[in-house]
């Protein structure tokens, strides 16, 4: 049986499977997104990791539907539609469509694993061929578009060029190589002696001290396994971000909940003798930061890379602060019990 995608608003015009989404009328969901009706037995941590989990069970009610949709594009949705379109390569590939799927979505990898620079290198095809022929993620409201209809245009490009690169990449070289190489560059740093990380296990928090901001998939690598990242770099320059990790129903093992940042943003600011202020995002957010202020960060900012983004100088001390971050949620966590499929109420009221 072959399958065809189409765009989001046709969702209800056929039997449809929704992949990395959610929407009335689905045959199946295939999505990670914190509540979505994926059925249990392909639940996976990504939402591409389900439609490889729905091949290996074609028995599955609603898998027969041929159509596929999705209502954004990102990496790991599209290697999802990607995968129901093309079975055959993708169960070949599936360990490689795997981490190209984490890398996109938790910009998380481990640098050891063998197939570890072919992901690397589709992720980076992916994201300079989406920025030159079409707009970055996140960018379609600032070109008074719907991300629901715009992002058709870029699947029916990509759908049928994916193939040739899961195969070949030299074929996509010009393409990923530049961020590929400047990506390879940072590793290198966060694997050398410039850079400390240390680990909070019992509150998810990874603490990387270096020199610059770096990309997010260097600089996220050693934070596999926990869902915060504390960045201080040289000259007090300071972010913090709740990963991706907590915003989805992770199925691989158990989170703590987000809690809301604005009593840590206070004691911050009350320390703080800059002009400058701690500002945050809400919890709800993708992935929130909390970083010191200077123009706001549109959503396509604070999704790029933190080298591609003002970082602030603070009067607080790297050790103050990691104290201040690491104080604050083993307090917050205390007698919370890590689990797996918070629902959004729960967390929020983790906040009141």
């Amino acid at each position: 049986m072959s399958r065809y995608f189409v765009p989001f608003q046709q969702l209800r015009r056929q039997p449809t499977i929704v992949v990395d989404s959610t929407g009335l009328g689905a045959a199946l969901t295939l999505a990670h997104w914190r509540g979505a009706a994926t059925p249990e037995a392909l639940r996976d941590d990504t939402s591409a990791g389900s439609a490889l989990r729905a091949l290996h069970a074609p028995e599955t009610p609603g898998l027969q539907a041929r159509a596929v949709t999705a209502n954004h594009f990102d990496i790991d949705g599209f290697v999802g539609v990607w995968a129901l379109l093309n079975p055959v390569l993708a169960l070949r590939y599936e360990t490689l469509l795997r981490l190209v799927a984490t890398l996109g979505d938790f910009r998380e990898i481990d640098w050891q694993h063998p197939l570890a620079s072919h992901a690397l290198q589709l992720v980076c095809w992916l994201n300079a061929e989406e920025k030159a022929r079409f707009y970055e993620p996140f960018g379609a409201p600032a070109r008074r578009r719907r991300e629901d209809e715009a992002s058709a245009e870029k699947f029916a490009w990509f759908l049928p060029r994916f193939a040739e690169l899961l195969e070949n990449p030299e074929a996509g070289r010009a393409a990923w190589e530049p961020e590929f190489g400047r990506v390879q560059q940072a590793v290198a740093v966060v694997q050398s002696p410039a850079t400390t990380v240390r680990r909070y296990p019992a509150i998810g928090l990874t603490v990387v001290q270096t020199p610059a901001p770096l990309p997010y998939y260097a600089l996220f690598g050693p934070s596999i396994g926990t869902d915060m990242v504390l960045s201080l770099y040289d000259g007090q320059r300071y972010e913090f971000e709740y990963k991706y990790t907590t915003w989805i129903d992770l199925e691989s093992r158990p989170t703590l909940p987000r809690l809301p940042l604005a009593p840590l943003t206070d004691r911050l600011n009350a320390l703080e003798t800059t002009p400058r202020r701690w500002t945050h995002e809400g919890i709800t957010d993708t992935g929130p930061l909390l970083r010191l202020s200077g123009r706001t960060l549109s959503k396509p900012q604070r999704y790029a890379d933190p080298d591609q983004r003002p970082i602030f100088e603070s009067s607080i001390m790297p050790d103050v602060l990691e104290q201040e971050v690491v104080a604050f949620f083993e307090a917050g966590y205390a007698g919370i019990e890590p689990k797996r499929y918070w629902t959004w109420p729960e967390i929020k009221a983790m906040g009141m």
